[in-house]
């Protein structure tokens, strides 16, 4: 490698551990490492702003701050406790219980929506459901996001690198419903099994009244009725945009934002008191995130470990797979997987035209799929929807450290890969 090279990777790293470590804040970390590699010049102003390979996703930035826009306006017509209160009354109260129900629902909302946009919207449920019953939130949005991750693997839109292999490969939504819903069902079960355990600590109410939430009327949280319907419908809009994203061409960004414009126009609320409810910390650190991945892909740190890893193993098809599928997850748990798989992808293309059998079904491409989306779960950096969550808890002041996350997700990450395995190699080698 050459000393930019080097010097891409040695920034990345210290800014990985920093993180970590928590000794600098996040976002003072990801923006710190962007301004080194911005002022050595690793990466240009127009490849850090305006390339699509190296520079900010301002698709990810727009969806995230329209969606961040909707949420805030719902918020302010009771829907979160209503949606709230309902949710722990089906449960009967129960934590676990609870705990399930939240998971099912991200899951499959994130199998329809983009997982980003999911957690925005099932966080701020989460919150209320856990004051009212007297838990402690920070293990029930951990599970969500991980949940998200899991769900959002099911299908063509759930998860952006599921979008860049579709795209490079041909694949349909129905591909990926027939080759990844199966196994995703599975890991599904698999983790509300495990959570049971990683969360057994927590699942305990302290200080809630369960029968006070029973005998409460959810209808009366509604506070503005003639707003919600708005909301509704606007958000009813956001989501079949997002559906038909592929065959109208309108990038979710775009539908985000454009639902955004239409509801603040109908809001009575002043724009002010929506600006206040962004998460600007976390968009600000996803920006400091790209740039810095982005100087990775600009000095071909990615392109090189994409190539060590197919040229591992040679021509052989059951270790090909397993190493796309092991070092895609952990590549993943470590940097973002949007840039990974955008570098993964030729290779695998590549593999496939020297190797027919990898591609027999699509199998190596389902791999690469399953090992990119379920590795993210590893680490909080590891998928955008861990990030958002992470945003979410510290404004409501919520600390979720690095080393806290590692403790669920990294047995999250290893439970999914390890049911992947048999799958993989039974149905694709």
């Amino acid at each position: 490698m050459t000393l930019a090279a080097w010097i891409a990777v040695a920034v990345f790293v210290a800014v990985y551990v920093l993180i970590a470590t928590e000794r600098v804040h996040r976002v003072a970390a990801a923006l710190g490492g962007a301004a080194v590699v911005l002022g050595l010049g690793i990466v240009s102003s127009s490849q850090a702003f305006y390339s699509p390979e190296t520079g900010v996703d301002w698709d990810v930035i727009f969806l995230l701050l329209g969606m961040m826009m909707v949420v805030g306006v719902l918020r302010r017509t009771g829907v979160f406790e209503y949606l709230a209160i309902r949710s722990a009354k089906l449960a009967g109260g129960r934590p676990y219980r609870v705990l399930v129900l939240l998971v099912l629902v991200t899951a499959a909302a994130s199998a329809l929506l983009d997982n980003v946009t999911t957690v925005l919207l099932v966080a701020p449920v989460t919150l209320l459901v856990c004051d009212r019953l007297g838990l402690p939130p920070v293990p029930f949005l951990i599970a969500e996001a991980l949940a998200s991750n899991i769900g959002g693997a099911a299908t063509l839109v759930g998860d952006p690198p599921n979008i860049i292999i579709a795209s490079r490969a041909d694949l349909s939504f129905t591909d990926f419903l027939m080759h990844m819903a199966p196994i995703v069902l599975v890991v599904l079960v698999a983790f509300l099994l495990l959570a049971r355990v990683l969360f057994r600590d927590s699942l305990h109410a302290e200080g809630g009244d369960p029968a006070a939430l029973m005998a409460l009327d959810e209808r009366e949280a509604i506070t503005d009725p003639a707003l919600l319907l708005r909301g509704a419908v606007v958000l009813a809009g956001i989501l079949v945009g997002f559906l038909v994203q592929r065959q109208s061409g309108v990038a979710p960004s775009v539908v985000a934002m454009v639902g955004a414009g239409v509801l603040l126009l109908l809001s009575p609320l002043h724009p002010r008191d929506l600006i206040a409810d962004v998460e600007w910390e976390t968009l600000l650190f996803f920006m400091g995130l790209f740039i810095l991945v982005g100087a990775l892909v600009q000095v071909g740190a990615l392109d090189l470990l994409a190539e060590q890893l197919a040229a591992a193993t040679g021509d052989a098809v059951g270790p090909t797979i397993l190493v796309v599928l092991i070092g895609s997850a952990v590549v993943s748990a470590v940097v973002d997987n949007i840039p990974y798989v955008t570098a993964m992808t030729p290779v695998v293309a590549s593999l496939i035209e020297g190797n027919p059998a990898l591609g027999e079904d699509g199998g190596l491409w389902w791999t690469l799929a399953l090992g990119a989306d379920l590795g993210g779960n590893a680490t909080l950096i590891g998928a955008s929807a861990n990030v958002v969550v992470v945003g979410i808890a510290a404004r409501n002041g919520l600390h979720i450290s690095f080393m806290r996350w590692l403790r669920y997700g990294v047995p999250t990450a290893v439970l999914s890969i390890a049911l992947c395995v048999p799958y993989v190699l039974l149905r694709y080698a």
